[in-house]
């Protein structure tokens, strides 16, 4: 749908055959305009690691035990210092602003009301103070590491001073990635959407480059971080480091090895570099090689109380929603968000009851069957 005078309001009640998160995906394209609706659904080039995503997970089967009491069960967990109702987390999304006008501040009060962590990006369309007034439930910070030192140590001072209690550095997308869904959309950003917590940054030092030389290589990725950078910043804040955006146990050992709280296996969600693996297909290497107390989150294609208690058996302490919460906020605003996680919570309830696994503690590896090649 190209013309967005054609466009749904947000609805202010939840449609009776609205009941999964796929629903809101579904419902979705009504409500965003198509050269949004691209770049939010899109991923990387083929989309091979996108679809990886979901066929990984569907490919898991659980093993239910029978006869289990489980009058005493709960979704309430630990991750990162942190007691969290369930093992959710919305993940840090940009400019959510894109698909309702209230953006973060309605994805906030919806967190709240769900008792549900929220990371909020860098890239938001409101400030990160107003979203950290808004949001009662866990909230935490996601990072972009800046070009400056300087202006990158002042956003951490912001979050500091704003309540949030974690830092979650992005490292996997130095770079966009090749995103032809949205370049065919003729995706650009909209006027009035804007990454105001980046409002003043310094200005980004001008280049040439001879013909010798990658716009890539000598350009964009010239002054990306490095390992080295993110020593530099443990070394301001006391809050948590995650480092969200790691795909090969190598590197989660490293920050591990660090002294980094934890780390985030994703691979953005298949939007960056396509033909990588899925998060989940990585979990039980990764745990293994980095064992049981190092924290573990996972994104990447969740959709269902299943996918979640899935993660959680491969060695994941909580997972992260990323497009889910774009959906249910174009869809229905608070409302949507509210319900969509509403739904998630219920649906692990339901499946941890008939699995016979009461808490997240009891859901292992053995809780899961693989279908044989």
């Amino acid at each position: 749908m190209s013309d967005s005078t054609q466009l749904r309001k947000p609805l202010s009640s939840i449609p009776t055959d609205l009941v999964s998160v796929a629903d809101y995906a579904r419902y979705a394209p009504s409500f965003i305009p198509h050269a949004i609706m691209e770049y939010v659904a899109g991923g990387g080039a083929d989309e091979i690691s996108l679809r990886r995503n979901r066929t990984a997970l569907d490919a898991l089967h659980i093993l239910p035990r029978a006869l289990v009491d489980c009058t005493a069960g709960g979704t309430q967990t630990q991750v990162l210092g942190e007691t969290l109702r369930h093992p959710l987390l919305l993940a840090p999304v940009a400019f959510q602003t894109l698909v309702h006008p209230e953006g973060e501040l309605a994805t906030a009060d919806a967190a709240s009301v769900l008792e549900t962590g929220m990371v909020a990006s860098t890239l938001s369309s409101y400030s990160l103070e107003q979203i950290a007034t808004r949001c009662s439930a866990p909230k935490w910070f996601q990072l972009y590491m800046q070009q400056s030192r300087d202006f990158t140590l002042s956003l951490v001072r912001r979050a500091e001073a704003a309540g949030y209690t974690q830092l979650m550095v992005t490292v996997d997308a130095p770079l966009h990635g090749i995103r032809n869904r949205a370049q065919r959309a003729g995706y650009v950003l909209p006027p009035g959407v804007e990454a105001v917590n980046l409002k003043d940054r310094p200005p980004l030092p001008s280049a040439s480059f001879d013909p010798s030389q990658s716009i890539v290589f000598q350009g964009m990725m010239s002054e990306v971080p490095h390992w080295d950078d993110i020593a530099w910043l443990q070394q301001q804040t006391r809050l948590p480091i995650t480092l969200k955006g790691l795909l090969h146990p190598a590197d989660v050992q490293k920050a591990q090895q660090m002294g980094l709280a934890g780390a985030v296996i994703s691979n953005h969600g298949g939007r960056t570099l396509d033909c990588v693996p899925s998060p989940i297909d990585l979990l039980p290497s990764i745990r293994q090689a980095v064992g049981a107390d190092f924290a573990l989150l996972m994104d990447g294609g969740i959709e269902r109380g299943t996918d979640v208690f899935k993660a959680i058996a491969l060695g994941a302490n909580a997972v992260l929603l990323g497009r889910p919460q774009l959906y249910a906020l174009a869809v229905a605003g608070k409302l949507g968000v509210a319900h969509m996680l509403r739904i998630l919570r219920e649906e692990l309830e339901v499946s941890m009851a008939l699995a016979g696994t009461p808490t997240i503690a009891d859901i292992t590896p053995a809780s899961l069957w693989r279908a044989s090649p």
